[in-house]
C-alpha cells in the first residue's frame, strides 16, 4: 500500500476535477452578457488559486476528491480459468447483488449471474442455468481449497474474499497491482511484497514465487527499484524517484517465502535478486548507521518531512528487517561471509535506531516532539522481535491516529483529509496486535474492517466519516494485511 501518490492527496496535485457543466439559459430568454472582471473580484481570484497552489505544494491535503471520482465500485467481477481477470461491478448494478459463496462470481437483485468466462477479460450476464457459472464457482473453490482460508474470530468469509480479490489483481506475469481503478492500476514493490506473504501464509506458494520472479527481474542492476510498475513490467517513467524502503520490503517477503514454505529450491533463482537488494542497503548507510532520506509508504517527498536530512521511521524500519532477513538467506545459503556482513549493516542500523528514534518515543522524524505514524509498527512483529518501549510507541500512536469512526489516520497531525480513516494503517496495527499476542485488540480491528467493508463484501482503501468506502475496492494491501492477521491469530508468523 503503498500509499501511492494518488492514494495520499497530501503528497502530489488533487485528482481532476470534472468540469461544471453550462446549464443554457431557458428558451426565450436572452443569455445576459458577462459583466466585465472588478478589480476586486481578480484579487480574490487571484487569491484563491495561490491558496490551491500552496495547498497542493505543501501536499494538497484539503482539496477534495470530486464527488463523481471514478473508483466507485463494491468488488471486482471474475471467474474461473487462466489468466484470472477482474473487473469491477458497476456501482448501479451493486444494489441487492452478492458473490456466490467462495467465489468472484456475481448474483445480480434479478436473479442473473455477472462474471468473466474462463480466458476472457470482459464480464457477461448469463442466467443462473448457465454451466459456465457452476465452472467459474467450482474453479473458485478448487483454488482455495489448495490452500487455506484463515477463519479467527468468524472472519472467514473476510479472508476468503480477500484472497480471491488478491488472485484477481495478480497478473499472470506476477504483477501485483494494488487495485483496479487507473490511478491504482500499477504494482508497487512494497505492496507485492505483502502480497507475497499472503499468499504464502495461506498456502499458495506458486502465486507467491510469481509475484517474487517478477520483482527479480524487474530489478534494476544497482538493486534498486522504481517507485512503481505497469501491468506490463515497465517502470512507470513520471519522474517518481525510487523508494528506498522496498528494498527492505521485497528481502522481507522473500525471507518471509523461503521459512514460511520451505522453499529451498527457490532460493538460488532469487539469490540474485536478494544479493544486490542487500548490497545496495548494506553500502547506503551513512556514519551514524542510517540509510539516506528516502520517501517511504507516504509517497511524499522526503524533504516535506519535519526533518528531512534523515530518513523517516517508514524507511529504517524495512531496510532494518530487510537487512535482517537478508542475512539469514545468506545463512541458509551457505554464504557465511555475506551473512555476517549483512548481519554487521543491520546492527549498525539497529543501534541508530536505539540512538535516533527511541529517545523522542519512535516518531515518525527523529527529533524531539516528532510526530508518529504507522510506520512504529514496522519496528515491531511480525517485522522484528517484541521491544518492550516500541510497544508502548505503537499504543501513543494508536491514540494519537485514532478517529472517531473506529478506524485511523496514517499519522499524527495527518495534513489529508482529517476525519477519513484508512484500512491499511488499521490493518497494520492489528497485525501487531495479532503477531505480538494481543487477541483481543486484533480482534477489534479486524471486526472494524470487516463491518466497513463493500455492500459486496470487498475491503476498500479508505473509509469515510459515515462509514461508507472512500477508496477504491479491493485495495491488495488491506487484503494482504487481514490474511496475515488471521493466520497469525491461528499460526506465529515467523520474525526475522
Amino acid at each position: 500500500m503503498a500509499m501511492a501518490e494518488e492514494r495520499d492527496t497530501s503528497v502530489a496535485a488533487p485528482a481532476p476535477v470534472a468540469p461544471t457543466p453550462v446549464v443554457p439559459p431557458p428558451r426565450g430568454r436572452r443569455r445576459p452578457a458577462p459583466r466585465r472582471r472588478s478589480g476586486v473580484s481578480k484579487v480574490r481570484r487571484t487569491t484563491a488559486l495561490l491558496l490551491v497552489a500552496a495547498l497542493v505544494a505543501t501536499g494538497g491535503a484539503t482539496v477534495p476528491e470530486p464527488p463523481d471520482s471514478g473508483w466507485a465500485s463494491p468488488g471486482l467481477v471474475g471467474g474461473g480459468g487462466w489468466p484470472f481477470a477482474g473487473v469491477p461491478l458497476a456501482p448501479d448494478q451493486a444494489e441487492g447483488a452478492s458473490y456466490l459463496p467462495d467465489s468472484s462470481v456475481v448474483r445480480l437483485a434479478d436473479g442473473r449471474i455477472r462474471l468473466v468466462p474462463s480466458g476472457g477479460d470482459t464480464p457477461i450476464t448469463v442466467d443462473a442455468s448457465d454451466p459456465r457459472v457452476d465452472r467459474a464457482v467450482r474453479s473458485d473453490r478448487t483454488w482455495l481449497a489448495q490452500g487455506t482460508v484463515p477463519a479467527s474470530g468468524g472472519h472467514r468469509d473476510m479472508a476468503a474474499r480477500a484472497l480471491l480479490d488478491l488472485r484477481l489483481l495478480t497478473r499472470p506475469n506476477g504483477a501485483s497491482l494494488a487495485s483496479w481503478y487507473s490511478k491504482w492500476r500499477y504494482c508497487w514493490p512494497r505492496d507485492s511484497a505483502f502480497t507475497v506473504a499472503a499468499f504464502t501464509v495461506t498456502g499458495h506458494p506458486s502465486e507467491a514465487r510469481r509475484v517474487l520472479r517478477f520483482l527479480a527481474r524487474a530489478q534494476n542492476e544497482n538493486g534498486m527499484w522504481a517507485a512503481r510498475y505497469n501491468p506490463d513490467g515497465t517502470a512507470v517513467a513520471d519522474g517518481r524517484a525510487p523508494q528506498l524502503d522496498s528494498l527492505g520490503w521485497v528481502l522481507w517477503a522473500a525471507w518471509f517465502y523461503r521459512v514460511r514454505a520451505n522453499a529451498t529450491d527457490e532460493l538460488p533463482t532469487l539469490w540474485p535478486m536478494v544479493q544486490r537488494a542487500a548490497d545496495h542497503l548494506a553500502r547506503s548507510l551513512d556514519a551514524e548507521g542510517l540509510p539516506p532520506a528516502s520517501s517511504d509508504y507516504w509517497e511524499r517527498d522526503h524533504r516535506r518531512e519535519e526533518d528531512p536530512r534523515r530518513p523517516t521511521l517508514g524507511v529504517v524500519g524495512p531496510v532494518l528487517a530487510g537487512l535482517r532477513s537478508a542475512a539469514d538467506l545468506a545463512r541458509m545459503r551457505g554464504e557465511g561471509g555475506k551473512a555476517a556482513e549483512w548481519r554487521r549493516a543491520a546492527q549498525r542500523v539497529s543501534d541508530a535506531v536505539a540512538r535516533q528514534f527511541a529517545p523522542y518515543g519512535y516518531p515518525r522524524s527523529p527529533l524531539r516532539g516528532g510526530l508518529m505514524d504507522t510506520s512504529v509498527t514496522f519496528l515491531a512483529p511480525p517485522f522484528a522481535p517484541a521491544d518492550a518501549g516500541v510497544t508502548v510507541a505503537i499504543g501513543d500512536a494508536e491514540r494519537k491516529q485514532a478517529l472517531p469512526n473506529g478506524g485511523v489516520l496514517p499519522g499524527e497531525r495527518w495534513s489529508g483529509t482529517p476525519d477519513v480513516a484508512w484500512t491499511p494503517e488499521t490493518a497494520l496495527f492489528g497485525l501487531n496486535a495479532a503477531a505480538s499476542g494481543r487477541t483481543d485488540e486484533a480482534m477489534s480491528r479486524l471486526s472494524w474492517l470487516s463491518a466497513h467493508r463493500t455492500s459486496l463484501g470487498v475491503l476498500p482503501e479508505k473509509v469515510g466519516p459515515t462509514g461508507m468506502p472512500a477508496g477504491p475496492a479491493p485495495l491488495g494491501w488491506t487484503a494482504s494485511l487481514v490474511l496475515l492477521s488471521l493466520s497469525a491469530l491461528e499460526r506465529p508468523l515467523p520474525i526475522p
